[in-house]
């Protein structure tokens, strides 16, 4: 057990676990979709970011919404009426689309009627036109870069490697894919190879989005060079899962314009990735101190502390009799007197059993 603490554990070194650490992002790759050619701006939240980075799969789109009056979607509680009187005025449901006007007006071509609302028209679950997933996403790569500085020891690393110049450098990133064995100081990873280590199906992803942790570990053992201090990485999907209510990933925005002087807009629901990039940090290097703190811990665990005190005391120490004495007692041992027989007394006195209460003379 001392020797698991203070070899395998590193005992004698002295640890940072909170290092500084500093990331960028940045998605790359073009994607032809229909007749539209997507890049960085149309696809990538933000196209430059930090620790979080999301790319569209999917997207729900309505098309030139302006602000006005139409009907309440029919799902909508309460939302279903013949009258108007069946709609108060000035109502807002916050599970619907907009304020009601009070009026019951039928619903868009359809025969029933629900009640109108004052809001941005046609409303989304009724107009709303699903595009087809951006399959060609699976070879998207999405660059990150990270470097760490662990203050105590002074020593700052990062996940690129270092070339002779810019040049070389650039050439490497430009071709490079991140590979545990082949290219692990490349920081361009695709996002089929993200969703493959984080064991998530592509395609689901693409129906339902989802949030994915990037990972990145330094465990770095400083009482060697500084060039073996390296990350390495591991992918796990961080939100519920497919089967719950709340899972998946997906957020709106809109494109606003101006169509012969009305304001207007194009509103998307997008369905993608998210990627979290979370760094952890923990470096050691020998240190005297808990070096000695963990050796005396080990010593004192298995008694050697005991047998070595006492062997200085009674060795070296002038009054080496006096601990002699207080450390160790001499037992005397009382002499024991014979216990003389029922039957001897008994004979040698002349006496009965009878002339006995409890086997004391009367």
């Amino acid at each position: 057990m001392p020797r698991y603490v203070f070899i395998s554990q590193k005992a004698y070194q002295e640890s940072e676990t909170r290092p500084e650490s500093s990331v960028y992002t940045l998605m790359k790759g073009t994607a032809v979709h229909g007749d539209d050619i997507l890049d960085t701006v149309e696809y990538a939240r933000p196209s430059e970011g930090g620790d979080v980075i999301s790319t569209i799969l999917r997207r729900e789109v309505t098309y030139d919404q302006k602000q006005g009056t139409c009907a309440e979607h029919f799902m909508v509680a309460n939302a279903n009426c013949t009258r108007d009187s069946d709609c108060v005025q000035g109502e807002v449901d916050f599970d619907g689309h907009g304020r009601r006007t009070g009026r019951c007006v039928q619903y868009y071509n359809h025969t029933f009627k629900t009640c109108e609302i004052q809001t941005w028209c046609p409303i989304e679950k009724f107009a709303v036109v699903k595009e087809p997933a951006l399959v060609e996403a699976i070879n998207f790569t999405v660059f990150i870069r990270n470097s760490i500085h662990f203050p105590r020891f002074k020593v700052l690393r990062g996940n690129i490697r270092n070339a002779l110049n810019k040049r070389d450098i650039k050439k490497y990133l430009n071709k490079c894919h991140y590979d545990e064995e082949e290219a692990p100081y490349c920081p361009n990873f695709r996002l089929g190879y993200i969703a493959a280590q984080a064991r998530e199906d592509f395609g689901e992803l693409c129906k339902t989005g989802g949030v994915i942790g990037v990972f990145i570990n330094w465990k770095c053992n400083l009482d060697l060079d500084p060039s073996n201090c390296k990350p390495t990485y591991s992918f796990r999907r961080l939100d519920l899962r497919k089967d719950q209510d709340s899972s998946g990933y997906y957020y709106r925005f809109a494109k606003y314009y101006s169509r012969e002087g009305v304001e207007s807009r194009t509103l998307i629901k997008a369905y993608g990735i998210r990627l979290d990039v979370i760094v952890h940090g923990h470096a050691g290097k020998f240190s005297p101190i808990p070096t000695i703190i963990s050796t005396v811990t080990a010593m004192t665990s298995v008694g050697i502390c005991t047998i070595i005190c006492d062997w200085i005391m009674l060795t070296f120490i002038d009054k080496d009799e006096v601990y002699s004495d207080r450390k160790f007692d001499e037992v005397i041992r009382e002499p024991t007197v014979p216990k003389v027989p029922q039957f001897d007394f008994i004979h040698n006195y002349g006496l009965n059993h009878s002339d006995l209460s409890d086997g004391v003379p009367l």
